[in-house]
């Protein structure tokens, strides 16, 4: 048995969300930093290998959020609603997978060219992410309350940025002149899921922000 059953066994039972949560955010930063070093790799099958390790994070991912959901069915203390750890954990799950729905999309379509548009969305994901993993990591006690307000607010700031981002690329993509069609639908495509990946984060925010006004 490893160490982290030993800890499993011995930690009381509401506090298991606190580390699975941790767990979660911690698989996420991993795969922000992967995805962002991927996009400055020249190498094409470095790059592609990069890109595909997100597939193996993206499981781990999905182990953790499953392992939630046991806990949710089987504990009847819980540090905060049944409904707002669903909601946060679906939340969460949501980032990894349109995290590496982006990655498989740079891999399917045979982009090689990153353009200014993916870096600026992958920099939005990634302090996006951060930001998360410090307020998940504060839900544990709740006495920085400041650093949770803050990082949720920078989360919706971040947000309102990479929609701003989305519709000028979108200008961009459609006023260029002569751009083959295909190549239109592959980056349009990319830039969506892209800035789904900053609504998810949003949508974690707010669950976030829930809590800590029901229990702060």
């Amino acid at each position: 048995m490893g160490l982290g059953s030993f800890v499993k066994i011995f930690m009381p039972k509401d506090k298991i969300f606190y580390s699975l949560f941790e767990q979660v955010t911690t698989t996420l930063v991993e795969m922000g930093e992967t995805f962002s070093k991927a996009l400055n790799e020249t190498d094409p099958e470095k790059r592609a290998a990069m890109l595909k390790s997100l597939e193996d994070l993206e499981h781990r991912n999905d182990e953790t959020t499953h392992q939630i959901f046991i806990e949710l069915g089987s504990n009847f203390i819980t540090p905060f609603d049944r409904e707002d750890i669903h909601a946060l954990a679906t939340s969460l799950d949501d980032i990894a997978d349109y995290t590496w729905g982006s990655a498989k999309r740079l891999t399917n379509y045979y982009i090689h060219d990153v353009d200014d548009i993916v870096r600026g969305f992958a920099d939005i994901m990634n302090r996006s992410i951060n930001a998360l993993h410090i307020g998940v990591r504060e839900l544990r006690n709740m006495k920085n309350l400041r650093a949770i307000i803050e990082a949720c607010v920078l989360i919706n700031s971040l947000e309102n940025e990479a929609d701003d981002l989305f519709d000028n690329a979108m200008t961009n993509l459609f006023s260029t002149p002569n751009i083959d069609p295909i190549e239109l639908i592959k980056k349009k495509d990319l830039y969506q899921e892209l800035e789904i990946v900053t609504d998810k984060c949003e949508d974690a925010a707010n669950v976030i922000e829930s809590i800590i006004v029901k229990y702060a």
